[in-house]
């Protein structure tokens, strides 16, 4: 088992709070009088996530069908090619993840797909998680061409979470095949509504610390739900990237910077520590989005950092 890279809102959370803590390469992706300082990501020549992927979502806690809905909607949204769905739309934020695959040098032949559903409403390890337990949660779903999701309630604590960070993706091994051990990526969210929305759920809530600008209104009305579709976009787009810690990311292993991590509370142009940038907003709900998804879904998704051009790029 391999514990791998992991989102950490104490970045995030640095990037909200003042700009004298905003760290020098995050700085260097929004400040444009800096062009001689990009951030390099470098390819570690490890293997990239492709072929037909299956996103398993393991649900565990009380999520309402509804809540659920809006999970699934997004995972359903990154690869539809329904030519009905308005722009900008989720499948366009997540083709920026190909410019990683052409600059690797692979095909790109990446296919993602929601898969099963799983649902522990009974709380089956209790209601305080430790890693290994968040371990065998993700080890539910398939363990082949596969990425398992566990995603957690409001009333679920789980180590680390809000301390440290507000999700985190790694991978484990699954069965073996001809004498050989595979290995399963997986990914695991809090929802934060009640335990720390300031960390994990900004911009739709206002941070515990730095400006108090006014939260923005969550496209589908629940900040924990659209807090964790904002984790989970983030860390999607690492897991693809960076599977198994060898691939594009910068900065230690233990610590990477990689493609929404490496862009902090940017969802807009003109974002800067505190403010997500110049985002939509639905002339009828108030609401603040930058992508379009499928059954009339409204997110708000991540800058994706462009490898091509060391820059943050936004959808809005």
């Amino acid at each position: 088992m391999a514990s791998l890279a992991t989102f950490n809102f104490v970045l995030f959370l640095i990037v909200l709070a003042s700009s004298l803590h905003f760290t020098a390469d995050a700085r260097r992706l929004v400040e444009s009088d800096q062009p001689d300082q990009p951030l390099l990501f470098q390819y570690h020549n490890g293997p990239l996530l492709s072929g037909k992927i299956s996103v398993n979502l393991i649900w565990y806690g009380k999520f309402k069908p509804s809540q659920r809905a809006v999970v699934s909607d997004f995972v359903t949204s990154v690869a539809s090619s329904n030519p009905t769905i308005a722009q900008p739309s989720v499948a366009t934020w997540w083709k920026a993840t190909e410019k990683y695959y052409q600059l690797s040098k692979k095909p790109y032949s990446l296919a993602i797909s929601l898969g099963s559903q799983i649902l522990d409403e009974n709380y089956s390890l209790g209601k305080s998680l430790t890693n290994q337990q968040i371990m065998e949660l993700a080890s539910k779903g398939g363990q082949k061409n596969a990425i398992n999701v566990v995603l957690t309630s409001a009333d679920v604590a789980v180590e680390g979470f809000c301390s440290s960070r507000c999700g985190t993706h790694g991978s484990g091994l699954g069965g073996s095949s001809k004498g050989h051990n595979s290995k399963f990526a997986y990914i695991w969210v809090g929802n934060s509504e009640t335990q720390c929305p300031g960390q994990c759920a900004w911009p739709f809530h206002q941070p515990i610390y730095g400006p108090q600008n006014p939260p923005l209104v969550a496209p589908n009305n629940d900040v924990g739900l659209d807090g964790m579709v904002i984790n989970l976009a983030s860390l999607l787009a690492g897991t693809v990237t960076n599977p198994f810690g060898n691939g594009y990311y910068q900065g230690p292993k233990e610590a990477p910077l990689e493609a929404a991590s490496a862009c902090p509370g940017i969802y807009g142009k003109g974002a800067y520590p505190g403010y997500a940038g110049d985002v939509p907003v639905d002339a009828t709900t108030g609401a603040n989005y930058n992508a379009h998804g499928v059954n009339g879904r409204k997110y708000l998704l991540p800058a994706l950092f462009d490898p091509s051009t060391s820059t943050c790029s936004t959808l809005a």
